[in-house]
C-alpha cells in the first residue's frame, strides 16, 4: 500500500480533536468584538506579489490559527505538496501524477514525471501554439476559400470549457487583450442542447471559423456529438467534404482518436494523462483558444502569474502562503463550524465566470465520501460553491447571507479598474461606487447591526426585529491591483492550490471523479432506448423504475 494510503483519518489528529474543543470557545465570541483588536487585524493579512488577503474576518483567534497550522503539520500537507511537485501518483485511484504545476513552468525548471522531464514536452507544445495562433492571427494559415480565420468555436465541457471562458471572459476587458482581439471572436460551445449550437454558430461565416475540438479522451459524448454536428455545418456551408483540414483541430491526449474523426493530426495540440481537465486550463486546453483570441504574449503574461502562486505555494511557511491559508480556513469553516457552502463575491464583472470554474475545481475535486484508502469519512468534506459578480449578488443572494443560513464569503476586489468612469457631477467615480460595496458588505456580515443601533435610528418598534441582522457571518477579502493577464493567472492558481490543501488536511483523493461516471451510464442506457423507440413506435420501454418509464413515455408521445 502507497504512503498516501498509510496515513491516519483527518479526525484521528490531535490537532483535529482539539479544534472540535476549540469551537466552544470561538461560539463565545463575535467578529463584531475581535475587530476591535488592531493587533489581531494586523496579524490576520497576508500579502504576496500584489495580491492581499485580509482574513481577520474570520471567526479565528491566535490560538484557531495555531491548531490550524498544527493540523497542517499533523496531515502531511506539506509533504504531500512535496509528493505532487515531485511526480509522484498521488492520484491513488487512476495511478496518476497530479502534475499541472508543469503547465506553468519556465523552461528551465524541472518537473519530472516517471522519469521524464515533463517541461520538455509541455514547451514543446507551447512553441507550437505559438507558431500556430501567429500563423492564424496574421492570415498567413486561411480557410478553405482563401479567407483569413477570425472566429474561433471551442467545443468542449467540464474541464476543457469552464477555465477557458473564465480566463477568457477576464481578459475581455483588459485593455491590452482587448486590443490584441479586435476583429476577432471567440465563442464556448458546452451544452449539448441543440440550443448550444444555434447560439455558438449564429451569425459566424464559415469561411472565417475555426472549431477546436477540447477532449482529453476524444470520446465525451456531449463534445463528440458536438464536435460532429460543427464539421457538419462548416462542411455544408462551404460545400467542402475536406473542410476539417483547415478549419478543425484539437487538444487532446489520443492523437490517433483525433485522426480517425478527421482532424488533420498535424493540428492536434496534445496533452497528458497528468493533466486532470479542471486543472487543464494552462494546458492547450485553454491555452490554444486564448492564443487565437488574444494573442500568445498575452498567454505568457497568464502563465507567469500562475507560475508565481505555484512557487509560492511550494516554498512560503504556511503561515505566510497564501493557499494553505484560504484551504486552512475553508476546512475550519465547513468541518468545525459546519457552514456546508461558500460563496465568491467578485468584484469586477469580467469575472462572471470565475465561480462556475471554481464550482468545478473544487466541487468535483472535494465532494468525496471516503479517504484515499477507500474508508468512508467520518465528516462532512468538500463544500458547496457559487458566487456571482458583485454587486449583482447583493440584489440576488445576499439577504440570505445578512439574515438567513450563514455561508461564508470570499470577496475579490481591485484597486484599480480596467475602464475607469466618472461623470460630470458625480460625487465619485464608478470603481468607487462599486469598491464602496466591496468594503462595506464584509463588515456588515462581519458585525451586523442590533437592536440598540436600530432604535437609535428611529426604527420603528414593530420592524425591529425584522430588520436585525446577528452578524458574526465570516468572509476574506481579497484585494489585487489590477485584473489583467497576470492577475487571472494569480488568482486561477491560488483556488487550484487552495482545493488541493483542503483535499490534503481531509486525506481525501482530490484528483479523482468517479461521481460523475453514473450518470454517464445511465445516460447511455436512455439513449438506447430513446434511439429503439424513434425507430419503432411500439418498442417496449423496460428496465427502468415506473416512473422514469411514465416520464419517457410522455417525452416520447410527441414525435420529432
Amino acid at each position: 500500500m502507497s504512503e498516501e494510503k498509510r496515513n491516519a483519518a483527518a479526525n484521528e489528529a490531535l490537532a483535529w480533536q482539539k479544534l472540535a474543543k476549540h469551537v466552544e470557545a470561538i461560539e463565545k465570541t463575535h467578529l463584531r468584538d475581535l475587530l476591535k483588536d488592531a493587533n489581531r487585524d494586523k496579524a490576520l493579512v497576508a500579502e504576496f506579489d500584489g495580491v492581499v488577503l485580509d482574513y481577520s474576518r474570520q471567526r479565528v483567534t491566535a490560538e484557531t490559527m495555531d491548531l490550524l497550522y498544527d493540523l497542517a503539520e499533523e496531515t502531511g500537507v506539506a509533504r504531500r505538496v512535496k509528493s505532487m511537485a515531485a511526480g509522484e501518483h498521488i492520484n491513488v485511484t487512476e495511478d496518476r501524477a497530479v502534475m499541472h504545476l508543469a503547465l506553468r513552468a519556465a523552461e528551465d525548471e524541472k518537473y519530472v514525471v516517471d522519469g521524464t522531464n515533463v517541461v520538455e514536452d509541455v514547451h514543446k507544445v507551447l512553441k507550437q501554439i505559438e507558431k500556430f495562433s501567429s500563423d492564424v492571427r496574421s492570415g498567413k494559415w486561411v480557410g478553405v476559400t482563401g479567407k483569413p480565420i477570425k472566429n474561433v468555436v471551442a467545443i468542449g465541457i467540464g474541464g476543457s470549457y469552464l477555465g477557458a471562458e473564465f480566463v477568457s471572459e477576464a481578459l475581455s476587458t483588459d485593455p491590452d487583450a482587448h486590443k490584441a482581439a479586435e476583429g476577432r471572436s471567440i465563442r464556448f460551445l458546452a451544452n449539448v442542447d441543440p440550443i448550444a449550437v444555434k447560439r455558438a454558430l449564429e451569425g459566424l461565416d464559415a469561411a472565417e471559423t475555426m472549431a477546436i475540438v477540447l477532449s482529453k479522451t476524444f470520446t465525451t459524448a456531449e463534445t463528440m456529438l458536438n464536435a460532429r454536428t460543427v464539421l457538419n455545418w462548416l462542411t455544408t456551408e462551404l460545400n467542402d467534404q475536406n473542410a476539417a483540414k483547415l478549419h478543425m483541430v484539437a487538444c487532446s491526449a489520443f492523437p490517433d482518436r483525433v485522426e480517425k474523426f478527421g482532424i488533420d493530426p498535424v493540428n492536434t495540440f496534445a496533452f497528458w494523462d497528468w493533466v486532470g481537465g479542471r486543472y487543464s486550463v494552462t494546458s492547450s486546453v485553454g491555452l490554444l483558444p486564448l492564443a487565437l483570441q488574444y494573442g500568445f504574449d498575452i498567454v505568457q503574461q497568464f502563465l507567469a502569474g500562475a507560475r508565481s502562486i505555484d512557487r509560492h505555494f511550494q516554498t512560503a511557511p504556511p503561515r505566510a502562503n497564501l493557499p494553505y491559508l484560504l484551504g486552512l480556513l475553508g476546512v475550519w469553516n465547513s468541518s468545525f463550524l459546519k457552514y456546508p457552502a461558500r460563496a465568491l463575491a467578485c468584484y469586477n464583472q469580467s469575472l462572471h465566470k470565475f465561480a462556475p470554474h471554481i464550482q468545478q475545481v473544487d466541487m468535483e475535486s472535494n465532494g468525496k465520501r471516503v479517504d484515499v484508502a477507500g474508508k468512508p469519512l467520518e465528516f462532512e468534506a468538500g463544500e458547496i460553491n457559487f458566487g456571482e459578480p458583485g454587486t449583482n449578488g447583493q440584489h440576488s443572494f445576499f439577504q440570505l447571507f445578512h439574515q438567513g443560513r450563514v455561508v461564508p464569503v470570499d470577496f475579490i476586489g481591485f484597486i484599480e479598474s480596467q475602464h475607469p468612469i466618472r461623470g460630470d457631477g458625480e460625487e465619485v467615480s464608478n470603481h468607487d461606487e462599486l469598491m464602496s460595496n466591496f468594503f462595506a458588505q464584509p463588515d456588515a456580515l462581519a458585525e451586523g447591526q442590533n437592536a440598540a443601533e436600530l432604535r437609535a435610528e428611529g426604527t420603528d418598534e414593530a420592524v425591529v426585529e425584522h430588520k436585525l441582522m446577528t452578524g458574526n457571518r465570516p468572509s476574506n477579502v481579497l484585494l489585487l491591483e489590477k485584473l489583467n493577464a497576470y492577475s487571472t493567472g494569480q488568482l486561477l492558481a491560488l483556488y487550484e492550490h487552495r482545493t488541493a490543501v483542503q483535499g490534503f488536511v481531509w486525506g481525501i483523493n482530490s484528483f479523482d471523479q468517479f461521481g460523475v461516471e453514473l450518470g454517464k451510464k445511465l445516460g447511455k442506457k436512455v439513449r438506447s432506448q430513446l434511439a429503439k423507440s424513434r425507430a419503432d413506435a411500439n418498442a417496449e420501454i423496460r428496465d427502468f423504475n415506473p416512473s422514469t418509464v411514465n416520464l419517457l413515455k410522455r417525452y416520447l408521445a410527441k414525435k420529432q
